[in-house]
């Protein structure tokens, strides 16, 4: 299976599932056999397609935000790396403020009837994961960090894992023995065989997405379609939102540019994003974007752009925000202040340890998914609809690579020093 082609064959897998399940439910909602095929046949091969993705979220998420942090190498860029990490942070935070704000506003996925809710969430996929309490002020400032990060791994408990790797990747980066270059080596190592496995899993999405959807629709019918087009609506203006007020607001204080001038200089970039829905595969062209039509110093752009591919990722956080909690409302389950908190979190730091390839973002959402105690069969909704919603948000991370290498720029000096040997 050829990725160019795989968003193609999961809309084919969705539509498959989705119109058998319709005439099962339509022709045979009654007969005997049809609970048997959806709890033995579809509902298991669901389930299986989704724990060889929670498999990998540890190992994807640990090796790439310590290769993220390592790639920032805070201890010889200094100012251009803090100041990188400091607005990606604040970035993404803005984006998933958006995104949930308008989730818990607009409540795209409040509303189905009890009774379709407990068809939809039988025999749901269950895994030992505790639901994080529901702390809030000091308790929950604490719990944040973890006593013991394999136990914390082994728990599910999403915000340990990715503070301890924040932790160690800092540590790792201010280390320069030749024992702790040969481990960011092995780790290195380890986020490309997570790559490697995860686009194997990704191949089995169209064959993992028709049995999960053909479990839903001979359950539920129709009665979905609403709550789906409600939930992209809310994507798409919390995407709309931070690439048309806080963008520009972003260029024209932090950066000191033109916002239209910007915009007219980035839209290559912004097309190659759309048509890719891949952040690596448009840093050439934003990298050529950069330096020619933005005029930015060669070392900055490098820098930014190459650690923003991985790293400032604002329209994943927003839309894995959004889609945990439109899931959480669409099957009943009521998320605290405290739990909606720590989502955040999770979304901004998880953005940073998030591949830069088409449904990179899905692992993530679906270990959140089993953290909170929310039916992870919900996924199979997204994935039918998730290739234009990732054209759309990697268009988004993209144009905010190129507005933190703007502001970036704005305080560097205008050619690199050679003499670091960082840059050539």
């Amino acid at each position: 299976m050829h990725k160019a082609s795989l968003s193609a064959k999961i809309l084919i897998g969705l539509l498959i599932g989705g119109g058998l399940g319709l005439a099962a439910k339509t022709l045979a909602h009654d007969a005997a056999w049809l609970p048997w095929v959806v709890d033995n046949i579809t509902l298991p091969a669901g389930q299986i397609f989704l724990r060889l993705l929670f498999m990998l979220v540890i190992p994807m998420l640990f090796s790439a935000l310590v290769i993220g942090i390592c790639g920032l190498d805070v201890k010889h860029l200094g100012r251009m790396g803090a100041r990188t990490l400091g607005y990606t942070v604040v970035a993404s935070l803005i984006a998933v403020l958006i995104g949930m704000t308008l989730t818990n506003l607009i409540r795209p996925g409040a509303g189905l009837p009890d009774e379709l809710r407990s068809m939809a969430t039988a025999n749901s996929a269950t895994l030992t994961v505790p639901k994080p309490p529901d702390t809030t002020g000091v308790a929950l400032l604490v719990a944040m960090f973890p006593d013991n990060p394999v136990k914390a791994a082994a728990n599910g408990e999403m915000i340990g894992v990715i503070l301890f790797s924040l932790i160690f990747g800092v540590g790792l980066s201010f280390t320069q023995t030749s024992g702790a270059l040969r481990l960011r080596e092995v780790i290195e190592g380890l986020y490309d065989v997570s790559m490697t496995l995860i686009n194997g899993v990704l191949k089995l999405a169209p064959y993992g997405v028709a049995a999960l959807i053909f479990t839903m629709t001979a359950r539920l019918g129709t009665e979905l379609l609403p709550y789906l087009l409600s939930y992209v609506s809310v994507v798409l203006l919390g995407l709309g939102l931070q690439m048309f007020v806080v963008y520009p607001l972003a260029i024209r204080f932090l950066g000191g540019r033109s916002p239209l001038a910007f915009f007219r200089s980035v839209r290559v970039a912004m097309v190659t994003a759309f048509a890719t829905a891949s952040s690596s595969a448009t840093l050439p062209t934003a990298l050529k974007v950069a330096e020619e039509n933005l005029g930015l110093p060669r070392h900055v752009s490098r820098f930014v752009l190459t650690a923003g591919s991985a790293m400032n990722q604002n329209g994943t956080a927003l839309f894995e925000g959004v889609t945990v909690l439109f899931l959480a409302q669409l099957f009943g389950v009521e998320l605290g202040l405290g739990q909606q908190f720590l989502i955040m979190l999770i979304c901004v730091l998880g953005g940073i340890g998030t591949a830069g390839i088409p449904a990179g973002s899905l692992p993530v959402i679906a270990m959140i998914l089993v953290t909170f105690g929310i039916p992870v069969e919900g996924l199979a909704l997204i994935l039918g609809i998730d290739r234009f919603l990732d054209m759309c948000r990697t268009t988004l991370n993209v144009t905010g690579d190129l507005v933190a290498a703007t502001y970036v720029a704005r305080g560097e000096p205008a050619t690199p020093h050679d003499e670091t040997g960082i840059f050539p």
